[in-house]
């Protein structure tokens, strides 16, 4: 769909499906409550909902851990509203009335019953539902289908396991999956999880319509990576690397780097079909969404690569990168032992005597189970058969040796990436190699030449990332009528900015990260120099929210430092009155004051937005948040709204602070998006 034109410029809430809650609702929010959401929002002033992404994720809550690419979650589907739930009213009451005053969404207990609800309809209804025409003629419109339902159907016999645990069909052909689907003993259960995905289509399309209706836009969340047990992992394997996992090098906040467990791109596979796999899944995105936000668009660019069976982030490199070849490292003196010394772990023997306590022989026992000792020396290598951190997490030695050895495991200068034409290996120097034992020893001339080396390859790299997101961004962007958005954050290449210009994508600035970090003190950009290309917001999904940072992360400091009330007109002393306590009236403050960002489009999450009112103060900030990262519970991806969208919308105090902070940028005319 295209996105509208505004004459201002426009303000969004950012707000997951799940987190609606209506007086129809089921435990959770569902795609037609964002009728009644729609009709909050033009009565505070806002122009656009924002949604995370509504994928099915099967078991796992995470909306950016999909098993498909195309299907819709059913735990979105509001039941009642099916013609085939009339003899099941009372259930469906029921599952509400179970959940209804939960602060959190149950969303395991919550899909298990409501799937087992449609799928009691589906049995009571199956020769109406498969006859009357409607089915056919969706899965006609919607050929993908077919690989989701038999995928589900075997995930289901399978007990929702993993295909990589399945005892047949792991690595199925394209023709055994039509074959499977059109099987007639498969066809009812196949023709279920079809009717589903038609009942999911139809509403959140008819929920679009209405909000569309009202003036308001939709934006979804486009995720770059598919998890590794999905329907498209599993049905179309070329178009994946499973012997490499995306995520992210060391940093600051992560040691070890990131590994998120998706398998990367085949990126060479999908040029050759002209990237219909991701233009089919942006026009079904269409389907829905004026907008998009390209979640980690830097991925386009280059991806941190790690091999399958490493746990962690730590030893990987970029895709696409300008590999070291063994020549040049040849002609650098590293050859034979000397190359060796650079490629693997030489581990001392004192390394699991210290984790062993202090037994020198019970080292040498634990050590020979794993690795091959030089000579006489004190110095070991890892077995040929151990090719992976899982390798040594998988023997029976005790943990603090297991722990020891994968430390020394990552003790290395470069690593094997892959083989030229001719089968010469080719290398990466590692995140880290300036702090491996091998680095140490060297000359500082030998630094030297080796420092040159890594730096010229970086220098081409760049060249590389840029024409390889121009190609394929160029491809996908113009394949869709949507408004493309980035999701930029992180370490971003000097290149990207420029891209992202050149093909009408609207980066994301987040204030409190929006920074010139390389000068003293670090002082936030002004608020009117936001390049009007681009996406403003307060927090993200994965962040604290505005009241977090305020009372947790020393963001009144920061804030008011920056933008002192005294300044805008407030009396003096306020600064120290805002600076004391997160309230109403600080969040009326700092909203408006955010909301002057020259970007075309600002985004709040719901959160910060509802902090303008005393009734939906949580007890900590902590519990108004989406996701904490890094951690794995069922707080995660389950926050819900504190009240109704139909007492939001009645509560006069807080949409007259909502229209109050956006009336300036209401009134404020828009520019001419390039």
């Amino acid at each position: 769909m295209r996105f509208p034109t505004f004459k201002h410029p426009v303000t969004g809430i950012a707000v997951p499906v799940g987190a609606l809650k209506t007086e129809n609702s089921c435990g959770v929010g569902e795609f037609l409550d964002l009728i009644p959401f729609s009709d909050f929002c033009k009565k505070t002033g806002v122009d656009l909902i924002q949604l995370l992404p509504v994928n099915d994720t099967g078991t796992e809550s995470s909306p950016y851990s999909a098993l498909s690419a195309f299907a819709l979650h059913p735990i979105y589907l509001r039941l009642q509203e099916l013609p085939e739930a009339r003899p099941f009213i009372a259930e469906i009451e029921g599952l509400a009335t179970r959940y209804e005053y939960r602060d959190r969404f149950c969303y395991r207990e919550i899909r298990e019953n409501k799937l087992a609800l449609l799928r009691l309809m589906y049995n009571v209804n199956e020769k109406e539902i498969v006859t009357n025409g409607d089915l056919d003629a969706w899965i006609r419109e919607n050929p993908w289908i077919a690989e989701y339902a038999v995928f589900m159907n075997l995930k289901r016999r399978n007990f929702e396991a993993s295909w990589k645990c399945w005892d047949k069909l792991q690595k199925p052909s394209h023709s055994e999956i039509a074959a499977r689907w059109e099987d007639p003993a498969k066809r009812s259960d196949h023709l279920f999880f079809a009717w589903i995905q038609m009942c999911l289509d139809r509403q959140f399309r008819r929920a679009v319509s209405e909000c569309e209706s009202r003036g308001i836009a939709v934006k979804g969340d486009i995720p770059i990576m598919m998890n590794e047990d999905s329907c498209d992992a599993w049905a179309n394997p070329e178009f994946f690397r499973d012997d490499l996992r995306a995520g992210s090098p060391p940093d600051a906040s992560n040691a070890l780097g990131q590994n998120w467990g998706f398998p990367i791109y085949n990126w060479d596979n999908l040029r050759a079909t002209g990237y219909s796999w991701w233009k089919n899944r942006l026009k079904q995105s269409a389907r829905y969404y004026h907008a998009y936000r390209i979640d980690h668009i830097l991925g386009f660019f280059r991806i941190w690569s790690i091999p399958y069976g490493e746990w962690s982030g730590y030893l990987g490199w970029t895709t696409p990168h300008t590999p070291t070849t063994q020549q040049e490292l040849a002609e650098r003196g590293f050859t034979g032992d000397r190359l060796r010394w650079i490629v693997q772990p030489h581990v001392p023997t004192s390394v699991v005597e210290w984790a062993n306590g202090g037994d020198y022989l019970g080292a040498h026992g634990a050590m020979r189970q794993v690795m091959n000792r030089i000579g006489t020396e004190e110095l070991w290598l890892f077995k040929d058969e151990i090719r992976h951190e899982a390798d040594i997490r998988a023997t029976s030695l005790p943990d603090a040796i297991k722990d020891a050895l994968v430390g020394a495991w990552r003790n290395r200068l470069v690593l094997r990436t892959g083989r030229d034409a001719l089968g010469s290996t080719l290398y990466a120097p590692t995140w880290g190699y300036r702090e491996t034992t091998a680095w140490a020893s060297f000359s500082d001339e030998e630094r030297s030449n080796l420092e040159k080396l890594f730096s010229g390859k970086a220098a081409e790299d760049a060249e590389l990332w840029k024409a390889q997101a121009e190609t394929i961004l160029g491809e996908l962007t113009k394949s869709v009528d949507m408004l493309p958005c980035a999701e930029d954050l992180g370490s971003v290449p000097d290149i990207v900015p420029g891209v992202l210009a050149e093909l009408g994508i609207l980066g994301l600035k987040v204030f409190r990260w929006e920074r010139k970090w390389a000068e003293q003190g670090q002082p936030y950009k002004a608020l009117d120099q936001y390049a009007e290309n681009s996406v403003a917001t307060t927090s993200v999904h994965d962040s604290s929210t505005l009241r977090g940072w305020w009372e947790q992360e020393d963001g009144s400091q920061q804030f008011l430092s920056t933008w002192p009330p005294e300044s805008y007109g407030y009396p003096e002393g306020t600064t120290d009155r805002f600076r004391a306590r997160y309230t109403p009236e600080v969040a009326e403050y700092a909203l408006k004051r955010l909301a002057s960002a020259t970007s075309s489009l600002f985004v709040v999450p719901i959160q910060d937005f509802l902090a303008l009112s005393p009734d939906y103060y949580r007890l900590s900030p902590d519990e108004e948040r989406v996701n904490v990262p890094g951690s794995v519970n069922d707080f995660n991806w389950t926050y819900r709204l504190p009240e109704t969208i139909e007492q939001l919308e009645r509560n006069d105090s807080l949409v007259a602070a909502m229209r109050e902070v956006l009336k300036d940028r209401r009134e404020r005319a828009t520019k001419k998006r390039n």
